[in-house]
């Protein structure tokens, strides 16, 4: 049976525009592109759950903006593989500010939005004379996420919505299900190949054990650190084979905590050992969801509880690295990151056979996070400590930068370098930034090179990847202070000097 709400793409594109509008003459026309970015990863997740994708879905994505947006350009092929990677639905940064808003006003302006998501998402899932049941279950999903948190702020209630479920015309399987992997697949000549053989095939696109280990290996420095990581994915394997053979293992909590100076790896490192405890059986997907303070804490009671657990969410099968965890328990026994703190650790408790927990950030500030809460000491009582990098190893990684991006120093330049990392190293202060400050000073070459190389009247390959000493300094700061140091000192104004001051009596002794 179809249904009454398909629209052409022209006639969507105005009602997107009087909906649109209509929101933000009670709002605000600033959220016009978060808007539009966020009903277009809606609709990405909707059509992921539609029967199937094709060149109608491109015009309609393409009519997602709002008034004075620029219009997209969605392909086929793009929208595709972008509504496959569109999975957990994630409440807009927007939409907490204006739900808390609204509750100081005594206004509903959040619960409008909520309206009017619902019926926008309607005309999309419509788009092919079809709403399927996973279609209306995935804008009720929104919407119901959406009203929790109007009703945990303290939103004065409104009027419902419509029920997406009420306009279901097709109980088609979604796009997703339809295209999931296989369990086998067939060769050239139409025969099945072994199911091992299709797994493995599947699994390609994960790196493997080894490969994981050998990129750790080639990270500079951090010598200590790798050990103990090789230690820890020994332990692991170990106890997963004594689990096999139905021996006792003794308890052992897999959640880390990573101390340190920015800039020295730690996510790098937790990238890592996310997608080698998945290598090894240990988590279900091996991705890392980086987070800090304002990803997990709200304005509100309730509200952080929420926005934690989408956080939460988003990382299960996976590694959830909270960077300068630490200014979560930094704010007083009222403060709403005590209420993160405890929602993590009963998601570590509920999910403990396929979520880690990496904490991050300075030495000192960590180790008074995690004696802060006694559910912290017992769960994180694995330390890595990653040191500073010294001159010669950030020489090394801006020797590794340049040759990946093809760039030759030259005999002068690379000893101008050197001399440059080690006397960073040895002057460094509190702002220190490590692999931070390497970036930062290939970046810069790069451009000054650059300058140099558009000077030249017919530049060669030669002269494209080369990098002299002055590419590696600011010619015009030093040339400015040059001149500062060369300029004769000013006259002395003939004004009659100052009477001096009397001495002071000496104490008498």
């Amino acid at each position: 049976m179809p249904t009454t709400w398909n629209r052409s793409p022209e006639e969507f594109h105005k009602i997107y525009l009087a909906n649109t509008d209509a929101f933000y003459r009670i709002g605000n026309n600033l959220l016009a592109k978060e808007l539009d970015d966020f009903m277009t990863r809606c609709a990405l997740g909707l059509w992921s759950r539609s029967g199937g994708i094709n060149e109608r879905h491109v015009e309609m994505a393409n009519q997602i903006y709002s008034r004075g947006q620029a219009k997209p350009s969605w392909l086929l092929w793009n929208l595709t593989s972008a509504a496959c990677g569109e999975d957990v639905f994630m409440p807009p940064v927007f939409f907490w500010n204006l739900a808390e808003s609204d509750a100081k006003r005594g206004a509903e302006t959040s619960r409008t939005f909520i309206r009017m998501l619902t019926n926008i998402l309607l005309y999309l899932a419509a788009v092919d004379d079809d709403v399927t049941y996973a279609e209306a279950a995935y804008i009720t999903d929104c919407t119901d996420r959406l009203t929790a948190i109007c009703d945990t702020t303290g939103v004065r209630k409104s009027r419902e919505g419509l029920n997406p479920l009420d306009y279901v015309t097709s109980g088609e399987p979604s796009f997703q299900d339809k295209h999931k992997p296989q369990p086998s697949a067939q060769t050239s000549g139409g025969e099945k190949k072994p199911e091992t053989e299709a797994k493995a095939e599947s699994e390609e696109k994960k790196p493997s054990f080894e490969e994981l280990m050998a990129e750790l290996e080639d990270l500079v420095g951090l010598e200590d650190v790798k050990k103990d990581v090789k230690n820890l994915m020994n332990l692991v394997k170990v106890r997963k084979l004594r689990q096999q053979h139905e021996l006792p293992v003794p308890p052992m909590s897999l959640h880390m905590v990573f101390v340190g100076n920015p800039g020295t790896g730690k996510t790098t490192v937790a990238r890592l050992v996310s997608g080698l405890y998945a290598a090894i059986g240990v988590l279900s997907k091996g991705q890392l969801v980086e987070v800090d303070r304002s990803g997990l804490v709200a304005g509100y009671v309730g509200q952080t509880a929420l926005k934690t657990q989408e956080a939460i969410k988003s990382a299960l099968g996976g590694v959830l690295f909270i960077d300068e965890a630490y200014s979560l328990s930094s704010g007083g026994e009222n403060d709403f990151g005590r209420e993160a703190i405890e929602t993590i650790l009963k998601a570590m408790e509920d999910h403990r056979d396929d979520l880690i927990v990496i904490v991050a950030g300075y030495t000192g500030p960590m180790e008074k996070f995690i004696h802060s809460n006694p559910g912290l000491e017992s769960r994180f009582n694995k330390y890595f400590f990653f040191p500073d990098y010294n001159g010669e190893q950030l020489m090394a990684m801006f020797r590794s930068r340049c040759k990946k991006n093809g760039y030759s120093l030259s005999e002068e330049a690379e000893k101008a370098a050197v001399e440059h990392f080690n006397k960073l190293y040895e002057e460094r202060t509190e702002n220190f930034g490590n692999g931070r400050d390497v970036r930062n000073e290939f970046e810069d070459m790069v451009v000054r090179q650059a300058n140099r190389v558009a000077r030249l009247e017919d530049p060669g390959k030669e002269d494209l990847m080369a990098v002299l000493p002055e590419d590696l300094e600011d010619r015009e700061e030093e040339e400015e202070e040059a001149a500062e140091a060369e300029a004769p000192a000013p006259a002395p104004e003939d004004t009659p000097a100052e009477p001096e001051a009397p001495s002071e009596p000496k104490p008498e002794e």
